[in-house]
């Protein structure tokens, strides 16, 4: 089953005060972008975040869930509140890889 529009338009509105949250659509859901970084992304209308400490950490209730058959676990955001997802997607910044470079062909 895909992601609606309406989930997406639903996550992004939560992510709305945050600087620079893109999206790219994907294999019937939508990949997650924070300043360049992928963070996460929206799997069957479930919003998932990619798991590091931070995210551990500052969402230790969050279940964990496999957005697709043969992807690693992610956490799986039930939190509606702005300031707590704000948190944690600014401290998973940090830790996140920067982007690989594309070669050119």
């Amino acid at each position: 089953m895909a992601s609606t529009g309406q989930y997406l338009e639903f996550v992004l509105d939560l992510l709305g005060e945050l600087n620079d949250v893109a999206h790219r659509k994907m294999m019937g859901g939508y990949v997650l972008y924070y300043r360049g970084k992928v963070i996460g992304g929206i799997y069957r209308d479930r919003f998932l975040l990619k798991v590091t400490p931070a995210a551990e950490r500052l969402l230790p209730e969050a279940p964990r869930a496999i957005p697709y058959e043969g992807a690693k676990e992610m956490l799986l955001v039930e939190a509606e509140d702005r300031d707590t997802l704000h948190d944690v997607v600014d401290a998973m910044w940090v830790e996140l890889p920067a982007p690989k470079k594309r070669k050119k062909k």
